[in-house]
């Protein structure tokens, strides 16, 4: 891919686009807006802009990123909350090959939603499963999310998985705990997983699950980069950690628009990291894991 912008290529692991069907009303997120309102005002475009889908769209470009991937949710039968694979797939489509597609499948849903898996896959050109198992009020272990397990190692796609507390306040956080995926990895060895955001307040146990399991990747999404660097933040060892035997196992995403993208970059580069580690982080471990190394 071609692009214009000045600083070496990354891939953007979380974000969405600002249109319409991907910026549905969420009640059971509501308390999200107040722990990320910061932030999320800081990525809001200027009011004079009228085009914020051109603004997000020229906002890669310009921190010239290789690819972004965007990822549906389906809770359905807890939260009656979709985003659709049809929309993930239509907007990759009609915005080029730097849009990568997570299909998203309500596990509830039993084999309706493994069918629903394997045609956004085969049909829509979707390229992972996202399930966030606190809005489908599941544990990671619940045997519910298994068969959907065993068809993404069919399907040769990655999962990712929400694995830390969250900020819902209708649903448990300990849906998210590391020790869950811990035991999934013991039943299905084959299964390629990006654990996201990166385990708070579990860290060091999701660092343990990561390390016992060397497909288990840490997403660093939906937090303050600059936070690995800060003593007591709880978040320090996955830069000790991810800058030496976890190296391989790092993926960067933004999480846009809770963080802004030039921001959010910034961060990471401040990090004490060996050069070499950061490029893994910000694109080689995702490449490696999305089949475009």
């Amino acid at each position: 891919m071609t692009t214009t912008g000045k600083r070496a290529p990354f891939i953007d692991y979380g974000s969405t686009p600002p249109i319409p069907a991907f910026k549905k009303p969420a009640p059971h997120l509501a308390n999200y807006r107040r722990v990320y309102g910061a932030s999320e005002k800081a990525s809001a475009p200027p009011p004079d802009v009228t085009d914020p889908l051109g603004s997000y769209l020229a906002m890669y470009e310009e921190n010239n990123a290789e690819y972004v991937v965007i990822k549906a949710r389906d809770l359905e039968t807890t939260f009656n909350f979709r985003i659709r694979n049809e929309d993930v797939a239509a907007f990759c489509k009609e915005h080029g090959p730097r849009f990568i597609g997570f299909a998203g499948v309500d596990p509830n849903k039993g084999m309706t939603a493994v069918r629903e898996l394997e045609f956004a896959v085969k049909e829509l050109d979707l390229r992972g499963l996202n399930l966030q198992c606190f809005e489908n009020k599941l544990r990671i272990n619940d045997a519910k999310m298994f068969p959907l397990y065993a068809k993404c190692i069919e399907l040769n796609i990655p999962v990712n998985i929400h694995c830390s507390t969250n900020f819902s306040a209708v649903t448990s956080m300990d849906y998210g705990r590391p020790i869950y995926l811990d035991e999934v990895m013991v039943h299905f060895p084959e299964l390629r997983v990006v654990a996201s955001p990166p385990g708070f307040p579990w860290v060091q146990e999701l660092i343990a699950v990561a390390w016992r399991h060397a497909n288990v990747n840490i997403g660093l999404v939906a937090i303050r980069h600059k936070y690995l660097a800060v003593a007591n933040s709880g978040y320090e060892m996955l830069l000790q950690y991810g800058n030496s035997v976890l190296q391989d196992q790092i993926i960067y995403g933004s999480a846009y628009p809770m963080m802004p993208i030039a921001r959010s970059l910034g961060e990471v580069d401040d990090l004490p990291l060996k050069p070499a580690v950061r490029q893994k982080w910000l694109r080689d471990n995702a490449a490696r894991l999305l089949g475009i190394l």
